[in-house]
């Protein structure tokens, strides 16, 4: 099977979280490219330079919700803004410890959003995400 998601963007202010999600998605066979920020506000800067063509562009996002400085949810804020030619065709899925109802709610309202998961990251939760998000245009690809 070839390489569904081309780009991944991991943001977690836990530089050991982002290290193992990074070994698990890199262990997956459906992911190519993997990229690491530590902040909502690296992950913006990591966006201006797709869009300044400087970076390659995310097809999924992983984002943590409870960061400092700028959480996950002030980060869709500040994502919604861009630039639509920046930001479409990216899936948004949060990554999160929460078992606060609020957050599922609240991730559901969110157009950003595309799907709500619990860490740890597993193989068989990127099997399910390639699955819910991304097996239709890996069928038009054929």
């Amino acid at each position: 099977m070839g390489k569904s998601v081309t780009c991944v963007l991991l943001i977690d202010d836990d530089k050991a979280t982002n290290f193992f999600n990074e070994r698990v998605v890199t262990r997956h066979d459906s992911f190519d490219n993997i990229n690491t920020v530590q902040s909502g506000k690296a992950a913006l800067e990591y966006l201006t330079n797709v869009k300044n063509q400087t970076a390659m562009k995310p097809d999924l996002i992983f984002l943590d919700i409870n960061m400092p400085a700028m959480n996950g949810w002030e980060f869709l804020i500040e994502f919604a803004k861009l630039d639509k030619r920046t930001t479409e065709g990216i899936k948004v899925i949060l990554l999160s410890t929460s078992s606060n109802p609020d957050d599922v709610n609240e991730s559901i309202k969110n157009h950003s959003v595309d799907d709500f998961i619990n860490k740890p990251l597993s193989l068989d939760l990127l099997d399910n995400v390639i699955e819910k998000h991304f097996s239709k245009s890996t069928v038009s690809n054929l």
